[in-house]
């Protein structure tokens, strides 16, 4: 992670009004910090922009793909299934506000400083807002005229797409889900800071969801009308490059249902023949050589690997969060999630779980002790300050934007305008790429061996159709309900059906799929304890929208629950990264 190259107040401290820092960062002047007044200086300045918060762990244990492993369930391994056998085990939560948030409650144990939590996410996409807007207001400097040179242009681009993606994530997170125009005018959204912060104190309205997607929509447009890759000769994954560019816009236009500018947006990437994808989806064959979880995970965020689009490097303990803690992908959550050993997903599995998986080392278990399943996907990579004491930052890869899941934006673009045969043929691509994608050896032993197989079009679309098989989207009452706008044809269903399934194996350990619970509205509880309480998320509960931080509610943010109960002591607020330095 590369620093700050200057000083500037961030948002959250200013949202925390926090009278009592009246020595240090707060009494010198705003403008003491590096002048952005060069080409070059606003280029490296937006090296330093990208949010250092990784939004898996908030989105993870808030969908239904984690199981609270004190609660009676069944096992997790295939092997150790018997009919009727549940089991639980007094495993902790790595931290307590784990509890609060597997039970939609807001984090009132977590602060600021705490990596993976509600209040880290919030600081650190302000964070880099904040970078942004003075990277924008640098670039007004160099050229007050606004005959801007190449790179001037290529780097207002990724700055106005930078900010647009803070936001979307912000508003995905801390808000309802987007239901249509009018309807979104009455959830609240999310502060969209568009100016340099050079007061202490200053308040801000959270607006409404409805106004928030039309400002990220402008900065997304203004963005791509810009857009350039001319700035980054190395490392352009890890920036906002064309292919992200295009990957956000569909992600957008599909939140916001403009189903069109989702498949425009994904052919600029995709192209729109099974070649054109081919020659972007992950390379399995890389893994072949692969025998421990970092050689695996080293492939995952290899950013040659045509399937990464844009990727993150972020502090976080995620790795640590998601396997032998309280909280996990195990029981019927993770068969449901990842294929495994499901009779309503034995057309796409093995005996235990997709070959894809077992040839990309996505998923391991331990069966023994029942911690769950666990992904290469989230390996981490440790920094040491300290080699003697072990100790440092860790870090985990994010892969923000992949062909995979564009693939399957598209798909739901296509079925939800009825072009089906389009909608199948992705659906089609999806699954026989990645079988394409193997080395000579694994397909002999998967594909050709029978374990796993080409699918038809016809296959699937007749598998989802059987009433007997998963129907997640059989009654379309609660859509029309979050939006009349959103009525969806029953022959879509099938489709829709079938996209579930992928995109919730797709995008596992990375949060997505708290974000398509919201926009599809679809209800789903947690089961805690040994007790076996049930705590429900119908689709238009306030416990869609995790609560913002205790720190900004003191400072006098507005809450995104009806009623709050926080701690209303101040908050020295700050990026505090030392608070989760840890052993290796």
């Amino acid at each position: 992670m590369k620093s700050y190259k200057y000083k500037v107040l961030a948002f959250g401290m200013a949202l925390a009004s926090v009278a009592s820092c009246s020595d240090s960062f707060l009494d010198k002047t705003p403008d003491e910090r590096t002048e952005i007044d060069t080409e070059e200086k606003v280029v490296q300045l937006l090296v330093s922009a990208y949010p250092e918060g990784n939004p898996a762990w908030v989105g993870e244990i808030s969908s239904d793909n984690l199981i609270d492993n004190q609660a009676p369930h069944v096992p997790s391994n295939p092997n150790d299934r018997k009919e009727g056998l549940t089991v639980h085990y007094n495993y902790s939560a790595y931290q307590k506000w784990d509890d609060e948030l597997f039970r939609f409650d807001p984090a009132e144990n977590a602060t600021y400083s705490a990596g993976d939590s509600p209040g880290y996410l919030w600081m650190s996409y302000y964070s880099s807002i904040a970078t942004v807007n003075h990277a924008l207001a640098g670039i007004d400097r160099v050229c007050p005229d606004g005959n801007l040179s190449a790179k001037l242009k290529a780097a207002k681009a990724e700055a106005l797409l930078l900010r647009a993606y803070d936001h979307f994530q912000l508003v995905n997170f801390f808000s309802k889900a987007y239901k249509d125009e009018e309807s979104s005018k009455n959830d609240v959204g999310v502060p969209y800071v568009t100016e340099i912060e050079d007061v202490v104190s200053k308040k801000y309205d959270r607006g409404n969801v409805a106004d928030v997607y039309k400002k990220i929509g402008e900065d997304l447009e203004a963005g791509l009308s810009m857009m350039s890759d001319i700035n980054y000769t190395t490392a352009p994954k890890y920036h906002f490059n064309s292919n992200a560019a295009h990957a956000f816009a569909a992600r957008y236009y599909l939140y916001a249902r403009n189903y069109e500018k989702v498949i425009e947006h994904a052919n600029e990437v995709l192209g729109t023949d099974s070649a054109s994808f081919q020659r972007m989806t992950m390379d399995l064959s890389q893994f072949s050589g692969c025998s421990t979880l970092s050689d695996y995970a080293n492939v995952w965020h290899d950013p040659a690997q045509p399937g990464n689009l844009m990727m993150l490097d972020t502090y976080s303990l995620l790795q640590r969060r998601m396997f032998g803690c309280r909280y996990s992908y195990a029981g019927q959550a993770a068969s449901d999630a990842l294929m495994i050993n499901s009779k309503h997903r034995s057309l796409w599995s093995g005996y235990i779980c997709p070959a894809i998986s077992l040839v990309s080392g996505q998923l391991f278990s331990s069966s023994g002790s029942d911690y769950g399943f666990f992904s290469s996907k989230i390996g981490e990579h440790f920094q040491y300050t300290d080699k003697v004491s072990g100790i440092g930052f860790p870090h985990g890869v994010y892969r923000a934007f992949t062909s995979n899941e564009l693939l399957l934006d598209r798909a739901e673009a296509y079925a939800m305008l009825g072009k089906y045969k389009e909608a199948a043929d992705d659906l089609r691509w999806f699954w026989n790429c990645q079988l394409r994608a193997m080395d000579t050896e694994d397909f002999k032993q998967y594909v050709t061996g029978g374990y796993t197989n080409f699918m038809t079009n016809a296959e699937f679309t007749d598998y989802y159709a059987d009433a007997n098989n998963v129907n997640c989207f059989a009654n379309w009452n609660f859509t029309q309900s979050m939006s009349p706008k959103y009525v969806v044809p029953a022959e879509a269903v099938p489709y829709m059906n079938c996209i579930n399934d992928f995109r919730r194996y797709e995008t596992a350990f990375n949060g997505i799929r708290f974000f398509d619970l919201k926009r599809w509205g679809i209800d789903y509880n947690h089961v805690v304890g040994v007790s076996s309480e049930v705590v429900e998320s119908t689709f238009d509960s306030d416990k869609r929208a995790v609560e913002v931080p205790w720190e900004a509610i003191s400072g006098g943010m507005e809450s995104s629950r009806e009623k709050v109960t926080v701690d209303k002591k101040a908050a020295k607020a700050v990026m505090d990264r030392s608070s989760f330095v840890v052993k290796k």
